[in-house]
């Protein structure tokens, strides 16, 4: 079995080569490894291997994993990690969310965007609007057509800060079938002028970063396979 140090290296050099491709600096892509579901240590092996940006689903996992993390990383002398809530985020969660996450991927309505709002303290709450590209039933997101008014009602707020938008593509066998998807997106934020975009995960991210991505959700090609 390959280290956690040997598949960063690898997934780096994937992203490097698909900048290439595109005509893109390297640097202008933000590797998020997603530890959902791995511990603290998986954790502080990555961060020895250079990787600063986590992702986590879940709100009540990521809370005690985020604290023990920074623990392990001191007591190791690792730089802190940055976290990131890339998955479905409840309401009922927003207000620890906030307090938590250095960004928030997946807000998802405009009663979300209120909730942060009051949830928020000193610091902006940063934000990407979550938008269902494909129209897929059984995922969360804006609609399309419906990015323009979230963006101008979050303008409106005071501690809410769109910085960009995230999307979860379609699972297919052949990453190309992702790309108009990735392209949609790319093309939304423009249209509104957003920079961030989170798009792209284990099976996709080359696609994704050919058509923008400013960030990409990588978990198993790190971490391995979850139980």
């Amino acid at each position: 079995m390959t280290s956690v140090a040997e598949r960063v290296a690898a997934v780096r050099r994937r992203m490097e080569l698909a900048c290439e491709r595109a005509g893109r600096d390297p640097a202008g892509v933000r590797l998020i490894a997603v530890s959902k579901a791995f511990g603290p240590g998986a954790v502080a092996e990555a961060l020895a291997a250079g990787v600063t940006d986590f992702g986590e689903n879940r709100v009540q996992e990521a809370l005690p994993k985020i604290a023990a993390a920074a623990e392990l990383a001191a007591a190791r002398g690792l730089p802190a990690a940055r976290w990131h809530m890339v998955g479905h985020l409840q309401s009922n969660k927003a207000r620890a969310a906030a307090g938590a996450f250095a960004i928030l991927h997946g807000i998802d309505s405009i009663r979300l965007l209120d909730v942060l709002e009051r949830a928020g303290g000193n610091q902006p709450v940063r934000v990407l609007l979550e938008v269902n590209v494909a129209g897929e039933p059984t995922k969360y997101g804006f609609a399309p057509g419906d990015v323009g008014a979230a963006v101008a009602y979050a303008g409106r707020l005071t501690r809410v800060r769109v910085e960009g938008l995230m999307t979860v593509a379609p699972a297919v066998r052949d990453p190309e079938e992702a790309r108009p998807v990735f392209r949609e997106l790319g093309r939304l934020a423009r249209q509104h002028g957003l920079r961030e975009l989170s798009m792209g995960m284990t099976g996709d991210f080359e696609v994704a970063i050919e058509e923008g991505a400013t960030m990409v959700r990588v978990g198993r090609a790190i971490f391995g396979e979850r139980a």
